[in-house]
């Protein structure tokens, strides 16, 4: 559905080039946030979580963002945070809140 899984799709028709660019800049800064998080903590399973979520984060957008412009093949995988859906946008931002809780105890 357009308004699911291809919202990707509707936003860039909306916002033109520049809205893309916004929601993959904003993805290329989730992915920088958590890497630094991930490197930062002094935990060594604090690491490999924020590398975990991290990783999550990034290769989802990369795959929802590649099949949306046709250069990945369609697998129905959400956008995280924009998608909405029953429990991928809870566990997400669950996710986001374990990073959050993460970069909270770094050094």
């Amino acid at each position: 559905e357009a308004h699911t899984d291809f919202i990707f799709a509707i936003v860039a028709e909306e916002l033109g080039l520049f809205g893309a660019a916004v929601v993959i800049g904003l993805f290329v800064a989730l992915t920088y946030f958590g890497v630094r998080v991930a490197l930062e903590t002094a935990d060594p399973f604090g690491r490999l979580v924020a590398t975990g979520i991290t990783t999550w984060f990034g290769v989802q957008a990369f795959v929802n963002i590649g099949a949306v412009v046709a250069v990945l093949p369609i697998t129905g995988v959400p956008l995280p945070f924009v998608s909405f859906g029953g429990s991928s946008l809870v566990v997400t931002m669950i996710a986001a809140g374990i990073l959050a809780n993460i970069a909270s105890h770094t050094d």
